[in-house]
């Protein structure tokens, strides 16, 4: 693999603090450029960390409702190339030809979830509503929480990495993904869980980024009823939430935390 796809690595840099001036190295987290293709057409071109990349194309196909399911995916292979990589896709008939009618052209910055889309309709399509009636201990948030940042491996490395990650009451951690694009972290956990048959009921979704609109509706097509994320969300993603049936808790640092929609998931102290 060149140095390019690796996930982090080590680059020299010149320290400057309090009038000293000294050398040395940063570990700094790596962007790809990484080429969709499907039946030998792009589809995107994303910027993302090159590791857990079949997580990230099966994750992808599914959060953008180009596959069904996984069995949608015949078969996926990983091609090097000098400046990135491509993710040669090949999709079942049926899969194929709707594929075929809603085909978009796309290259935007590190995890841009709507660049490109081709109408406001497209950008703000239904999200699935959630249903489950999991009710989460107290303390769950914060011994969450705490659990993804213990499980960064990447971001221990480089500090400037995002992770999402499937927590569950009584199990903890069931996977985490990192990746430099919080999109793209999403849709690789998407994709490891949909590898293994992991269903996402009774569980949280949990988020180091902001909320967007579009990390709802990737939560929603994984059937998460609960998303847990660092910091704030924005007023469409709140919304989006409560529509679809999420509990969205935001702003969850320590014992601390913000619940925006559906708070019956959330036993609450005192409640």
């Amino acid at each position: 693999m060149n140095l390019q796809l690796q996930p982090v690595v080590r680059l020299p840099r010149t320290s400057v603090a309090k009038g000293a001036v000294a050398p040395g190295e940063r570990v700094l987290p790596e962007e790809t450029p990484v080429a969709l293709t499907y039946n030998g057409s792009t589809h995107a071109v994303m910027m993302a960390s090159p590791s857990d990349l079949e997580d990230f194309a099966l994750g992808f196909s599914l959060s953008e409702g180009i596959i069904a399911g996984p069995g949608d995916l015949i078969s996926t292979e990983i091609i090097e190339h000098d400046l990135g990589c491509e993710i040669r896709m090949w999709l079942s008939d049926p899969s194929g030809g709707s594929y075929r009618t809603r085909r978009r052209a796309m290259a935007g910055p590190v995890g841009c979830g709507l660049c490109g889309v081709e109408s406001l309709t497209e950008a703000l399509r239904p999200a699935p509503f959630i249903s489950d009636t999991v009710i989460m201990p107290p303390g769950a948030i914060a011994t969450a929480m705490s659990d993804l940042s213990d499980a960064q491996r990447l971001n221990r490395e480089a500090r400037a990495i995002h992770a999402a990650a499937l927590w569950r009451p009584g199990q903890g951690l069931v996977a985490i993904r990192e990746d430099v694009g919080r999109h793209n972290a999403l849709d690789k956990l998407a994709g490891t869980l949909a590898r293994n048959d992991e269903s996402c009921a009774g569980s949280m979704v949990l988020l180091t980024s902001r909320v967007s609109v579009e990390m709802v509706q990737k939560a929603a097509r994984m059937g998460a009823p609960i998303i847990a994320a660092i910091s704030a969300p924005t007023a469409l993603a709140v919304r989006v939430a409560e529509g679809c049936g999420i509990t969205l808790v935001a702003v969850a640092r320590g014992e601390s935390f913000e619940v925006f929609t559906h708070a019956q998931r959330i036993q609450l102290l005192g409640s």
